[in-house]
This record gives C-alpha cells, structure tokens and sequence, in this order.
C-alpha cells in the first residue's frame, strides 16, 4: 500500500517504522523543518534541550520500555520536582518532604491529621469541580499554595471552573518519597528524544518530507494514497464544520547562561500568582550535568491560550469539548474511511509518550487491517 503519515511525532514514526517492516511504501510529511514532534530535542552549548516543554519517559509497561530501548540508551533520571512559592520551596508530588515543608510534622500520623483537620470543610460534600476536589484530597494550604495559582496559570481558568476530574488522581504519599512518578521504568534516552524518531524513519520504504503542510493539498494527498494516518488536528481536518475544539498553547524562552548552575534541579514549578510561567527547566540536569561546566540552559514555559496559527499542545477534556470530539469522531468514521486519526490531537486525548507508543502499536495490530479510522 502507499501510505500518507501526517506528522513526525512519536505516533507518526511508530506507525511509519512498523508499516515500513510489512513492506508498504511510507511518506511522512511534517509542517515544521524538523521530525520528532513535540518530543523534538536540539543540542545548545552541549545539552540536550528539550525544545517544547520537559519530556521524562516512564510507564509501567515492561513491553513498551523494551520497544522504545531499540532506539536509544536511557539513563536512570528520576523526576523529582520541587514547587517555589514567593520563595519558599517544596517537594512535589505531594509527600512527607512537602508536609514538614508546609506545617513542620515529622511523622505519617502528623501528616494525616493535619490533612484530615483541613479538608473536614468538605465532608458530606460531593466535589463540584477542581477547586473542591483538591481541598479534599491535601486540604486548604497545600490548594492553596501549590495548586491554585499554577492551575489558574497552566488552564487560564480558576480551578472552581474546572471538573474534578483533572486532579483526582493527584498522588498523595505519606512517605519521603520524592519520585514524581510511580511507574517502575523510568529514564532520559541520553543524547536526546530526536535520535529515537530519526531511527525509526530510516528505512529505505520511508520518505521524509518537511516543510510540509497536509493542508496546501489536502484533497490531492486523499486521492493519491491507499491510507492516511492523520495525528494533526481532527476539527482542523474538517475545516472545524462542528466547531473548534479547546486546546492550551505554550510559549517558551530559552536562555544561555554563563554559569555551571543555574537552578540545581532540572524542573522547577512556580506556584504562586505572580511569576507568568509555570516552571522553569534546566536542561542540563536531565543528564546529570553534562560535560559543559561553564554554562546552562534555561527555558522558561509560558501557557496561553490557543488560537487558529499557533501550536496546540493539551485537549481541554471538559464535558463540552469530549461532546464535540464525539461528533467529529462518528462522523470520521463515516466521511474518511480511508483515514487513521491518532496522537494527542487526533485523538483529542491527553497522552504521556508510553501511551503514545501503545496506542500505535494497537493500532497497527487490530484496528489498520480492518479500515476503521479510529
């Protein structure tokens, strides 16, 4: 078959590498001048920077860690986050380390209490939205500090207008545990995200095309290929007939610095109201420091709003939006047969990359042989 693959993200080069095995012909078009997607990374002074936000791989998944290590070496990094608020730090997730932070207790019990005494406000209370869903899971003060300002920030909404949903499985440990993530693999490929993808396409079956947008020939590309496996966004493909779908926008300052360390840590979150980003990352420290002792790498990430000409990054999952997902996925299915959606955007789901991974290769195991375009 020849077969279409818009965009060179993780889904893209997954589908492309697999497909290219079975011996169908492959070309991968991508509107910007460089593969990998959002997991794209750039040397800068000798650091790996992580171009579009801090990517961690982790997943509990022992077949999907097997997989992504054909095409790289990972490290052991752990993400541990810390939360500056006006100055004052915390550990992240939420753990003893932040407790004896927050209120000086020592012990699990101490912990429990404290919590239990500040989220009794919501007893016999159903949680309405993100704002009382967090109060009560970790009480008033750590809402309050560590989760109200930056939600307000990275959604452009007050938490009181969000769903509960967002934050009920917010990780709460009574531990001094400050792994972000509970998954047992977890790593930073050394050298960078970018080489994984680059293997993946180098087949000689496989076509890379930058530069390239779907949309300047969109009915053209549907006629002269067998399937197409769209990851771009789904309203977008449908010149949005049903409307636009919701989606958060990030902007990024990346900066040198003369000096060895900048931070001390690779990811750190600001909490509080004042500061307009949300975090800033260190690039270096994804790799234990590097080899360059005499400057560092920052990015600042800035959320904003999305609009038509800017990159999309997260899927607002609200009632709304996943109402409107559903009518653009039913009629998908009726009006482009012939044509795969997949990836965050074409899925309109938040997606970590293991799960990026997994959903390419179901995919490709089930639903590819039988047509369905979802």
């Amino acid at each position: 078959m020849k077969i279409l693959i818009v965009g060179a993200g993780l889904f893209g080069a997954v589908c492309a590498h697999e497909l290219s095995k079975q011996g169908h012909q492959i070309t991968v078009i991508e509107k910007r001048d460089h593969i990998a997607g959002n997991i794209y990374t750039k040397d800068i002074a000798g650091i790996q920077v992580h171009e579009y936000g801090a990517h961690i791989f982790h997943t509990t998944n022992p077949k999907i860690w097997e997989y992504v290590q054909q095409f790289a070496s990972f490290n052991r990094y752990t993400n541990e986050v810390v939360a500056n608020y006006n100055g004052q730090l915390y550990n992240l997730p939420f753990n003893m380390n932040t407790f004896y932070q927050m209120w000086g207790v020592t012990t699990p019990e101490q912990a429990e209490s404290k919590i239990a005494e500040q989220r009794s406000v919501m007893e016999g209370k159903e949680p309405r939205n993100l704002e009382e869903q967090a109060i009560s899971l970790v009480g008033t003060d750590i809402y309050n500090k560590l989760i109200k300002d930056y939600t307000t920030k990275q959604w452009g909404r007050s938490p009181k207008d969000l769903p509960a949903f967002i934050i009920r499985r917010i990780p709460v440990r009574f531990t001094f545990d400050n792994n972000y993530f509970n998954d047992p693999y977890q790593g930073i490929p050394m050298g960078g995200y970018t080489q994984i993808v680059k293997k993946m396409l180098d087949a000689p079956n496989i076509k890379t095309r930058l530069n390239t947008d779907f949309f300047d020939r969109q009915e053209g590309y549907l006629r002269d290929y067998d399937h197409v496996i769209f990851t771009g966004m789904i309203d977008q493909f449908f010149g949005y007939r049903f409307g636009e779908l919701e989606y958060r926008s990030l902007r990024f300052e990346t900066e040198i610095k003369k000096m060895q360390n900048y931070q001390g840590n690779a990811v750190i979150n600001f909490t509080d109201s004042k500061t307009p980003f949300t975090r800033i990352i260190e690039h270096k420290w994804f790799e234990f420091g590097g080899k360059n002792k005499e400057q560092t790498v920052i990015t600042r990430e800035y959320p904003q709003a999305w609009k038509r000409g800017i990159e999309p990054y997260y899927p607002v999952n609200d009632f709304t939006n996943n109402h409107l997902f559903t009518k653009y996925r039913d009629y998908a299915n009726k009006a482009a047969p012939h044509v795969t959606f997949g990836g965050r955007l074409g899925l309109y789901r938040y997606y970590n990359m293991d799960q990026v991974i997994a959903a390419a290769l179901q995919f490709l195991n089930s639903s590819f042989l039988t047509g369905n375009s979802f």
